[in-house]
């Protein structure tokens, strides 16, 4: 596979407003959230979801077939983006309402990276990596049980925080000049929180019946604090607005902008905008993965319209496969999202962890290409740093692989495994053409036995480990552990060893 090669990486001949030819290369990293890698239309020739701005991108740069997150979940996906180590190394699950950063103070993350170089940081969206929300509550404040709470999940009250105090250990803390989101659209508080403080303090506690009916599904929005105002209607297009003001006014400077734009959807809740309805064919979830792809489509318009495009690397992915509901989509609209996979969010077979990855590099992808290799999310962070000549340290980006090889030809490898886990007790391994489940299913989101009949899959055999010829098999259909106990040993080996010394990198192996 052929791609297009020039004498320089970062620094390339721009032509627009408030440019140089000197600029570095600004960076815009976009990330879905539950979007399943068959929801693309470029991807899945049967789907019911027309995505057209992202297909674009595709078209325009390099689409990778064989690209993975860390995890079947948000937050531990989110932290191995940004840190360039598998989640795994660390903990596992997410955080929850009002809960601590990820980061420890000593992590280098991919934003502190771009920073060290000179570039301006910015986090648009959906955070989901933790605040240290117990510096601004008050001393005497204790969480409580509504009473018309069925589930009894304690939460604290609108009145329980100093709101106009700084909120630490968030974003800024960890290499973003500006944030601007709700951390996370179903969890409290349920208001706007720009850099480190809080925008419209909340005044009231989360109550679903003062919003629009829900589309699809369920609101699933945790008990909390928010602001009488609160739509959440309005996420996409509030940030989608200031991603694209943020883009525009970055064209007047000579600084590098590295920007990432969270979406909170395809999440639940599922609510795509009025306009969007009726969209797609595959009901109120199609209709809000194409409202996404209309953000996309507007940040990528910024970025031309502000003379940027042919200086900008644009990386789009999700943090993994699509929700539990895409089960009755399936069955109600023939549409299954995570085509040709089996396996949802949260699930450690292929559908959970394998999402869409597409990388557009002015001067280094060829328009258009499609690359098979194995790839993950984890490698972002070596690929900017090699771009950027930054020599990382020996305790950072400890699972990240340089892409720019693959960047360059199309083909070879560079990554031969890949490690995934959503929880501490179940794990795949893949090596090659071959992926192995440890434990006795690849489910986390529960089975889906009408699915499963619909689609060709026999009868569990309650085997110890699944192992599967992914090359042959990539819907997961045949466990063949049974026949294959030297492959087995080989995998249940390999991620011992992995797991164990501590590190993935091939610029470590030597240490």
């Amino acid at each position: 596979m052929r791609v297009f090669l020039t004498s320089l990486i970062l620094g390339v001949m721009t032509v627009g407003p408030g440019l140089s030819a000197e600029k570095k290369q600004n960076i815009l990293l976009i990330y879905a959230d539950d979007l399943g890698y068959g929801d693309l239309s470029i991807q899945n020739e049967t789907s019911k979801i027309p995505t057209p701005h992202l297909d674009q991108l595709a078209r325009d740069g390099m689409r990778f077939t064989d690209g993975h997150s860390s995890s079947g979940i948000c937050t531990p996906s989110r932290y191995a983006l940004l840190t360039g180590r598998h989640h795994w190394r660390d903990f596992y699950g997410i955080v929850n309402s009002f809960g601590d950063s990820v980061f420890a103070p000593e992590r280098l993350t991919l934003p502190e990276m771009l920073q060290e170089k000179g570039y301006h940081t910015a986090a648009i969206g959906k955070w989901h990596l933790g605040w240290d929300w117990a510096a601004i509550r008050k001393a005497d404040a204790k969480p409580t049980v509504r009473p018309d709470d069925k589930r009894k999940r304690q939460a604290w009250s609108y009145d329980a925080f100093h709101w106009e105090k700084s909120i630490p250990n968030g974003p800024l803390a960890h290499g973003f000049h500006h944030y601007f989101g709700d951390t996370v659209i179903n969890f409290p508080p349920y208001c706007w929180i720009e850099d480190d403080k809080v925008v419209t303090p909340p005044d009231t506690m989360m109550d679903t019946a003062k919003w629009k009916p829900i589309k699809e599904g369920g609101w699933e929005c945790r008990p909390g604090p928010m602001h009488s105002s609160w739509d959440p209607y309005e996420n996409i297009p509030v940030t989608t607005d200031k991603a694209v003001d943020y883009i525009k006014k970055q064209a007047d400077t000579e600084q590098p902008f590295f920007l990432y734009f969270a979406f909170p959807s395809p999440h639940a809740p599922i609510i795509p905008n009025d306009e969007f309805d009726g969209k797609t064919e595959a009901g109120p979830y199609g209709d809000f993965v194409y409202e996404t792809d209309d953000s996309v489509g507007q940040l990528l318009a910024a970025l031309q319209e502000s003379g940027q495009a042919d200086n900008t690397i644009v990386i789009f992915s999700a943090d993994n496969g699509p929700e539990k509901y895409a089960y009755a989509r399936d069955e109600k609209f023939d549409h299954w999202s995570a085509k040709p996979f089996r396996g949802l969010k949260r699930d450690i077979y292929e559908g959970g962890h394998h999402v869409p990855f597409i990388i557009k590099w002015p001067g280094r992808t060829e328009a258009g290409s499609v690359c098979d290799a194995l790839v993950s999310q984890v490698d972002i962070m070596a690929t900017l740093a090699s771009a950027i000549d930054y020599e990382l340290p020996a305790d950072a980006a400890e699972d990240s692989h340089d892409l720019l090889p693959l960047l360059a030809t199309g083909e070879g490898k560079v990554r031969d495994h890949h490690i995934h886990n959503t929880r501490e007790e179940a794990w795949a391994i893949r090596h090659g053409e071959w992926n192995l489940i440890v434990g006795k299913t690849g489910y986390h989101s529960g089975q889906n036995k009408a699915w499963e009949e619909k689609h060709g899959y026999s009868a569990d055999d309650k085997a110890p480990v699944e192992l599967y010829h992914i090359a042959k098999d990539i819907g997961q259909k045949h466990n063949v552990a049974a026949a294959h106990p030297e492959k087995v040993k080989e995998l249940q080996a390999l991620l011992a060893k992995v797991r164990e010394q501590g590190h993935s990198a091939p610029r470590l192996a030597a240490e």
